[in-house]
This record gives C-alpha cells, sequence and structure tokens, in this order.
C-alpha cells in the first residue's frame, strides 16, 4: 500500500502508520486475541513505552492505563507525572504504558494492516473495555510481568484500573481511577453518541474506508472533539475565559471558536477517526455490573485496595461516580477530591494536587 506524503497525511489520518518515525515506541506480538464478541482479532501488535527498570524481585511494576485519546507516551499527555522523584518515580518504579487495542499510535486498531494486507477500517471488530484488559494482561505476559503494584488511569484508563481489580485481582496490588465511574451515564452515552454521528456524517468518512483516498473525515472528527472538549472543562471556565469576546482577526469569530478549533486541529495531527469512534464506543459500553449481577456485587467483589480521584468541577465524570466506587468497594479508601477550575480536565492540569493523590495510592 503506497504511504501518503507528509504533506497530505492529516488530510486523511493522524495514526501512527508504518514507516513513521518510532520514537521511543517499542512494539511486542502478543498473538491471537479472542473478544468478548466472539470473534478473534488476529496477530495482535500492542505498542509501548517505559521508564525505569524492573528490579530483581520483578515487584516494582507500575501500569499506567491512558484516557481516550491519551497514548503510550505519559510525559507526553501526563506532564511532570513519571521521572526521577515525581510521583511515579522512576528510581523506583519500573512504569509501562500500552496503547489499547482499537488504538492508533501503534497498537492493533481499525488504521493498522490486517492480514489481507489492506488496513482494517470498517472492518475492525468492536472491543470492549474488558478486551482492553485482556490485551494488557497478553501484554503483560508476553513481557514478563506478573503482578504490579498498581494499576492506575484516568477517564478510560480507571475504567480499565477498575476491570483489572476485578478480573485479575491477584494481578494488581492496588488500583487508582480517577476522574472515571463504574459504569458509563445516559448523559455521557448521548454526548458520545452525538459525536459518532458526526463523524460518520463526514462525505469523507467513507463507511470507515478512507485510508487510500486524498481526504478523511478529519472536519467531522474535529466536530466530535470540539463537543468533547465543551465536557472536559467548565462552564465558568469558558465564561472567564473567553466570554463573549471575539477573535480579534478577519475571521470573526468569537475567541471560544478559535479556542475549539484549534483543540480539533491538534487532535488530527496525532489521532484516528475509526479509534475516536472504536473507543468512544467501547466506552458507552462500560458497566462493571454487566454480568456480574449489577454495578453493586460487582464492586463488593474487588479484593485489592482502591484509591478514587474525584474533581469537583468534572462535569463529565461528576464527583457522585467516584463516590459510588469508594462506598461499595470494600477496601476502598475515602475519596480524594481535588479542586480545579478545570472539570474533567483537572486530571491533565493539577499535576500536583493529582500526583500527591497517586503517591498515596503508591502507599496502599
Amino acid at each position: 500500500m503506497q504511504k501518503k506524503s507528509p504533506h497530505d497525511r492529516y488530510d486523511v489520518t493522524g495514526a501512527w502508520l508504518e514507516g513513521d518515525d518510532v520514537g521511543d515506541r517499542k512494539f511486542i506480538k502478543i498473538g491471537d486475541l479472542e473478544l468478548e464478541s466472539g470473534e478473534v482479532l488476529p496477530d495482535v501488535t500492542i505498542a509501548y513505552q517505559s521508564w525505569g527498570t524492573l528490579n530483581a524481585a520483578r515487584d516494582n511494576a507500575i501500569l499506567v492505563n491512558h484516557a481516550m485519546t491519551g497514548w503510550s507516551d505519559v510525559p507526553g499527555w501526563w506532564p511532570s507525572m513519571v521521572g526521577p522523584g515525581l510521583p511515579l518515580d522512576t528510581d523506583k518504579y519500573f512504569v509501562l504504558c500500552p496503547n489499547v487495542i482499537g488504538g492508533c499510535q501503534g497498537s492493533t486498531g481499525p488504521s493498522s494492516i490486517a492480514p489481507d494486507g489492506a488496513r482494517w477500517g470498517s472492518r475492525f471488530p468492536s472491543v470492549t473495555i474488558r478486551d482492553m484488559v485482556a490485551g494488557e494482561i497478553a501484554f503483560s505476559d508476553a513481557i514478563g510481568i506478573k503482578k504490579y503494584k498498581l494499576a492506575l488511569g484516568p477517564s478510560l484508563g480507571g475504567m480499565r484500573a477498575l476491570e483489572w481489580a476485578v478480573m485479575h485481582p491477584e494481578r494488581v496490588g492496588a488500583i487508582c481511577t480517577i476522574g472515571s465511574s463504574a459504569v458509563a451515564t445516559g448523559d455521557q452515552i448521548g454526548t458520545a453518541a452525538i459525536q459518532i454521528r458526526a463523524i460518520k456524517s463526514d462525505p469523507f468518512y467513507s463507511g470507515g474506508d478512507y485510508y487510500d483516498k486524498d481526504c478523511g473525515p478529519v472536519e467531522g472528527m474535529g466536530i466530535a472533539r470540539r463537543i468533547a472538549h465543551l465536557t472536559y472543562r467548565t462552564e465558568a471556565e469558558m465564561d472567564v475565559r473567553f466570554g463573549r469576546q471575539l477573535q480579534g482577526d478577519d475571521t470573526g469569530r468569537f475567541a471560544v471558536e478559535s479556542y475549539l478549533d484549534h483543540q480539533a486541529t491538534k487532535l488530527a495531527t496525532r489521532f484516528d477517526a475509526n479509534t475516536y469512534i472504536a473507543l468512544t464506543e467501547a466506552m458507552n459500553s462500560h458497566d462493571i455490573g454487566r454480568e456480574r449481577g449489577g454495578v453493586g456485587p460487582a464492586l463488593e467483589s474487588i479484593i485489592v485496595p482502591v484509591m478514587v480521584l474525584s474533581i469537583d468541577t468534572d462535569r463529565l465524570f461528576p464527583p457522585r461516580l467516584q463516590a459510588e466506587i469508594a462506598e461499595l468497594a470494600p477496601h476502598a479508601a475515602p475519596v480524594e477530591t481535588i479542586t480545579s477550575p478545570f472539570g474533567h480536565d483537572g486530571f491533565l492540569v493539577e499535576v500536583e494536587s493529582v500526583g500527591a493523590v497517586v503517591r498515596k495510592a503508591l502507599a496502599l
């Protein structure tokens, strides 16, 4: 398959593609992965990055579960969290972050090449949070990690951390969920469904098979990102930061429109529309209680320590959702709530406060 030139690449996809700069990525094959649907995803590759050194006892590994539009480069999206003396102290710990299956930064996903030599595109099977964890388990086996001292993550990452605790408590010493939930709410699903509709309505979506076209659904994904970003931030921040101020250029835009346009353009350089759909649908399907008797019994079954971090202004994952986890998981510490004007994105911005909670989680 002929690769797009750098000049027109981002008109189609921001996914990492074969032949691109590897950077600090490492790759490992985990074989075939059977999904909850019964389908088998063949010959799966996981892209990952690591920091620090695994000790002789192999008991100092930490698993970072990235958020939906995150990827394996934790310092790239979660600054001041990983490194010597930082909360995930690389002088003490071996920190790992794999890109999820369905992702677009090196792990097998819709933009990857399928066994027939064409990109998966519309043929990529639906994946769930539990499928992602199954992939992370296979990845851990492949690199020889039998147990993590801590599995932690924000948002989608927190969903996966919870599933680790329920599905494989013997593989984690403790978990930390950050701005996450035990189940997707109707409000979240409704907002996410509109984002998916925006992408699929883009005339360049081509039913999901746009990789060999001159254009992909970049505009549709941009609209989805604009909608999502409003849920990541707060009404108060948008009003104080932008209000009704005009951008002051020849576009006639309000300043908040320019800001959202910037966020959409930035995402287009590193993300893929099919992955946006796949991971959003996985989050919509999230229910820790599915086939386990409900959310209560599922959370009550968790036998490992749980640290729950809540952001007081989070309107995408409101604090009541974190309170539910802490109230029902028998070994959960009291909810840690941080104050932030940035809403859900507080986990990215309030690194000092979040880092303090992560340090507490490591002491559980």
